[in-house]
């Protein structure tokens, strides 16, 4: 029923009423008339007329108040399904949750006139009903500090039963008035509907007056029961919606963590999705292989390999066709850096969580550096490769003027006649143990080892050494000292005994070999020189050059030699046993 019929009924209403007035007027003046008349029959018969008329106008009357009472009660049905329509489009115009509970709340009290109105949901799976909103008749939310004067029998049994509850005056009616609450709380009229989605109730709305009684009627419960299971749905909706909006938060964070991580490390992440194209590409790729990620990312894995210059295809598909890792160590000329880049590279499956073949992740390392270091532990002491700055320009041949120191183990080759070849090894391992910690001790590079030999540098672009000399003498004389407590510790067939010479001169130190294999090393007149003399040396004997001792004679005690004749000289070399410190 449309706004404008509504009005016209109450015109027309208002105009029956007019002239009812008017004829009611009529039959009184017509009654004052008889009285005065003269004509008994006249006025007998007037009389009866005017009662007949004076009764169907009551009846007229009656039936016109009947009227105006369906008239309003069909104009606060139309008002409250009007208003129906309009709440409802309201609490589904909406998904966050608490602006559609508050909505929902003051809809209810718009609806049927209630002081207050309460939201009790189930939460968490929970069967207990907990207080989510409160409102009162002046859209003020109650603060849940408060005393909630409920019914919990009430709002207990429409939760259960699924049905509405009314009552127009709780204290008089005979299914609450025992109650405590009730009592206690004051409660008079009562509107209590459950909340349904597929008939399962996910709360209860309570609306009560705790003044007038009267204020629910049938009417409003049907009226609320029916905005109840829009309610549900727009409630339940909101309720997902910020269930969805906490898992996508939670995932862009987890989306953006996982970023910040692979942009951060310092390993290269490369990943190919299930289109083939790169999905993924890292800071630390672009710096260990020289291309920006715009020139990479979303291309086809193929193109891409290509253009970073890594030969792994086969690899790729390997993994994709397996589903295991594969590692691999490539060697590849990075842009812009110069020389051989060697990368550490592993490859293996991305895979979702059932366990479904998503791509391929690669991870790389630039082990370039690393690959350096190691090559320059074999002969260097830790602590001194730890110093090297420049480990490429400490590389490069350079001359030097260095001390050079052999060491050589005595009668070796008639040992070896009568002892296993394992059995060998692993003695002159013990041996050589001996000499090398000694070498460290005072930073000395063991330059390589040469059968029953070793040969140390002191002074090389790699140990720059201002007292080389002297650390080269401390060195042969604790080799002497701690080869004295080894052998006591040896079998008698298992104790050899050592030679050393000492040689300070100029060399030429740095990579030495082809391109396919390169030592550090050093040539020159004082390494040979220097082997020289300690192919002159006796069992457990330290021989070094005149230009040796003249550094160390203020604290060295030495016999001097004659002059002897070494090999590949034509002059005769004045050598010199050490015999120990002053």
């Amino acid at each position: 029923m449309s706004d404008p019929t509504i009005s016209q009924i109450h015109t027309n209403i208002e105009e029956l009423r007019q002239l009812i007035n008017s004829l009611g007027n009529s039959v009184d003046q017509q009654r004052q008339t008889l009285i005065i008349s003269r004509a008994d029959l006249l006025r007998q018969q007037a009389a009866q007329s005017s009662d007949e008329l004076a009764r169907l106008l009551i009846q007229v009357r009656r039936q016109l108040e009947d009227l105006e009472r369906r008239v309003e009660k069909q104009q606060k049905e139309h008002e409250q399904l009007q208003a129906l329509q309009e709440i409802s489009a309201a609490v589904n115009s909406s998904l966050n949750l608490d602006q559609v509970l508050a909505v929902v709340m003051d809809s209810i009290i718009s609806l049927t006139k209630a002081e207050r109105a309460i939201l009790l949901l189930k939460e968490d799976g929970s069967s207990e009903l907990k207080v989510r909103l409160a409102r009162n008749v002046d859209q003020e939310t109650i603060e849940k500090s408060s005393s909630f004067e409920i019914s919990r029998t009430i709002v207990g049994e429409v939760a259960q039963t699924g049905e509405p509850v009314v009552t127009m005056n709780a204290q008089s009616d005979s299914r609450f008035s025992a109650q405590e609450s009730i009592i206690s709380y004051n409660l008079r009229s009562i509107l209590c509907v459950p909340l349904k989605i597929k008939d399962h109730i996910t709360g209860v709305i309570y609306a009560d007056n705790r003044i007038a009684s009267g204020v629910f009627g049938d009417t409003d419960r049907d009226l609320l029961a029916s905005f109840a299971n829009q309610a549900a749905v727009a409630i339940q909706n909101a309720r997902l919606f910020e269930q969805i909006r906490a898992h996508l938060i939670e995932i862009t964070e987890m989306r953006d963590l996982m970023d910040n991580v692979f942009a951060s490390i310092a390993s290269g992440v490369i990943t190919i999705d299930e289109e083939d194209r790169i999905a993924l590409y890292n800071r630390a790729a672009e710096r260990i292989l020289g291309f920006p990620e715009n020139a990479i990312i979303h291309e086809t894995y193929q193109k891409a390999l290509d253009t970073l210059g890594l030969p792994v295809t086969p690899l790729v598909e390997n993994v994709r066709r397996n589903g295991g890792a594969q590692s691999t160590e490539l060697d590849v000329v990075v842009s812009k850096r110069p020389g051989v880049t060697t990368l550490n590279l592993t490859l293996t499956p991305l895979r979702d969580i059932q366990q479904e073949m998503l791509g391929v992740a690669m991870v790389l390392n630039d082990v370039t550096e690393k690959k350096r270091l190691e090559s320059v532990r074999r002969y260097l002491p830790p602590a001194l490769v730890d110093q090297i700055r420049d480990l490429d320009a400490a590389q490069r041949p350079q001359q030097r003027h260095m001390s050079v120191l052999f060491a050589d183990v005595r009668g070796y080759s008639t040992f070896s006649e009568h002892v296993a070849a394992e059995t060998l090894i692993q003695i002159m391992n013990g041996y050589f143990t001996e000499f090398v910690y000694a070498i460290n001790e005072y930073q000395g590079l063991t330059d390589k080892f040469m059968g029953d030999a070793v040969m140390a540098l002191y002074n090389t672009p790699l140990n720059p050494q201002d007292d080389h000399v002297e650390r080269a003498v401390r060195t042969a004389l604790m080799i002497r000292e701690r080869m004295r407590a080894y052998l006591e510790l040896q079998p008698a067939e298992r104790r050899l005994h050592f030679g050393m010479g000492i040689h300070t001169g100029d060399a030429v130190a740095g990579n030495v070999g082809s391109d396919l294999r390169k030592d550090y090393s050093a040539i020159g007149d004082a390494v040979n020189l220097s082997k020289r003399i300690q192919e002159n040396a006796q069992a457990d004997e330290i021989l070094i050059s005149s230009a040796t001792y003249e550094v160390v004679k203020d604290w060295v005690f030495v016999e001097p030699l004659p002059p002897m004749q070494v090999k590949g000289r034509q002059n005769l070399e004045q050598i010199y046993r050490l015999l120990g410190e002053r």
